[in-house]
């Protein structure tokens, strides 16, 4: 009886895939978000030279669509201002409906481990208050989660594995830490529905993550880098067929990324390749002024703390966002930690990436949303004065961006940790360094040199420091000098 069953059932299954109907990708779906106020993408296939039929809920619009000799088909459609719940219905002469589809703000979040890294933790390594994220996490049903499952492809593919969830427990905790979070904060103060896109596998080069024009454009040597990365390295374009293809069409506000830390071995070329990537992840999702915010790789050890690897990684983070317009960078020099890669504190990461869409992307005044970066030294009786910019004017009350008078245990800051100083020999030496409060800078000296040339700060794989503003945001690495580094204090 089962050999009889067993081709029948196969034959009921062809019949089925025949007469199917409307076919979506699978980021099209139930539970989706869609890019409020704008004009969305719709795709998927039907039969060839087949009409397919569109109808929105939100605002009763219908849409006619013919497929192409291949069966695919797209479709613009206009979404009005943020709700929900709507539906969606395609006909091609037997419906399919999605239902629960909100009108938001979407975003596309990528990288590697750290920002792979889920609410839950890895085994063994925590992330700060992930209980307490998990708990609440019913209080926000207008964010919703989207997940690339992993695909290493040398071909473009056209789909992904992946579907829309709400926002509950179980999903948050195992969705990206720094997405979530980036996503939380939106929503708290847009009070908008929230959807995010991840895509990102741990330990990934950025070469992977850009077409295989972009490689060549860059002049990647494939074969040199495969002989000398380490077992971390994956193949040029890969990840970007595989994981970035699929998603491309889905109409989007912005990307964050937090990536660098297996780039570290060619850091000399990772502000050209970072923002080649920018530009043509932006030629893909069809703007080129596409928001996009990058996280500096966070302090750890490496090779060895005062080695100087990970600030040169950091130093082309930072040229990448002067590259491009509409792009910058959020600043992790207090949340690294010596003995993890993936620092527990993703609550921090995200929001400080969330700060910068606010501020620069939705308008909105009184968020934290730029670190303090170095502007200029002076020199004044054998001490640095070192000024910054993203902060108030000097005694400008009006304004809290000053550096923090206490530190993270509420005592007053006596010393600021962190500095180094050099004279005219190029030799450095730990420095001592003071806050001049009423002027927002810092004065920093050695007995050891008593003229002083250049100043590096936190410049190395890992270093204690309480250097922050009043609203927490921490100061970005810097070095006034541009000498050349010795191999011995890179490795």
């Amino acid at each position: 009886m089962r050999k009889v069953l067993a081709p029948l059932a196969a034959l009921l299954c062809a019949a089925l895939v025949a007469s199917a109907e409307v076919r979506l990708p699978s980021v099209i779906g139930d539970n989706m978000v869609l890019q409020r106020d704008s004009e969305v993408n719709l795709w998927g296939w039907a039969k060839p030279r087949k009409v397919v039929r569109i109808k929105t809920s939100w605002n009763r619009k219908r849409y006619r669509v013919r497929t192409g000799a291949d069966g695919m088909w797209m479709a613009k459609v206009v979404t009005t201002g943020a709700g929900g719940p709507y539906t969606i219905t395609f006909s091609d002469g037997k419906k399919t409906r999605l239902g629960n589809i909100l009108l938001g703000e979407v975003w596309i979040c990528s990288g590697q481990s750290n920002m792979e890294m889920p609410v839950q933790g890895f085994l063994g390594q925590p992330c700060l208050h992930a209980a307490e994220t998990m708990r609440e996490a019913r209080n926000y049903p207008d964010i919703r989660l989207f997940t690339v499952a992993r695909d290493s492809t040398d071909t473009p593919k056209d789909d992904c594995q992946g579907e829309w969830l709400q926002s509950t427990p179980k999903t948050v905790g195992a969705f990206s830490a720094v997405g979530y979070y980036f996503g939380r904060c939106l929503n708290q103060y847009l009070g908008v529905p929230i959807g995010l896109i991840t895509t990102n596998w741990g330990g990934t080069n950025i070469e992977a993550w850009m077409s295989p024009e972009s490689n060549r454009k860059l002049g990647v040597d494939e074969e040199y880098i495969s002989k000398n990365w380490d077992e971390y390295y994956f193949p040029c374009s890969v990840l970007y067929n595989g994981m970035v293809v699929p998603i491309e069409n889905y109409t989007a506000k912005g990307f964050i990324w937090y990536q660098g830390e297996s780039n570290r071995g060619n850091y000399k070329e990772y502000a050209q390749m970072q923002a080649e990537m920018i530009r043509q992840w932006r030629e893909a999702w069809g703007d080129p002024q596409m928001p996009f915010y990058i996280t500096q790789i966070a302090p750890y050890r490496y090779s060895g703390a005062g080695k100087r690897r990970s600030a040169l990684l950091v130093e082309n983070q930072i040229k990448a966002t002067a590259m491009v317009p509409n792009c910058a960078m959020a600043s992790t020099t207090d949340v690294g930690t010596y003995s993890l890669i993936h620092e527990p504190d993703k609550l921090s990461v995200g929001e400080r990436l969330a700060w910068l869409a606010l501020s620069r992307d939705y308008g909105l005044e009184g968020v934290p949303a730029e670190a303090p970066t170095y502007k200029s030294m002076e020199v004044k009786d054998g001490k640095a004065v070192i000024s910054f910019n993203n902060l108030c004017e000097p005694n400008d009350q009006s304004d809290p961006r000053s550096f923090n008078w206490l530190d993270d245990q509420g005592q007053v800051v006596r010393s600021v940790e962190g500095f180094e100083i050099a004279g005219a020999d190029r030799k450095f030496h730990p420095a001592k360094a003071r806050l001049l409060w009423s002027d927002n800078q810092v004065e920093v000296w050695s007995d050891e040199v008593k003229q002083p040339v250049a100043i590096r700060y936190v410049f190395c794989n890992y270093s204690a420091t309480n250097l922050k503003t009043t609203l927490g945001q921490p100061v970005v690495p810097f070095r006034t000098d541009d000498w050349d580094i010795p191999e011995e204090e890179i490795d």
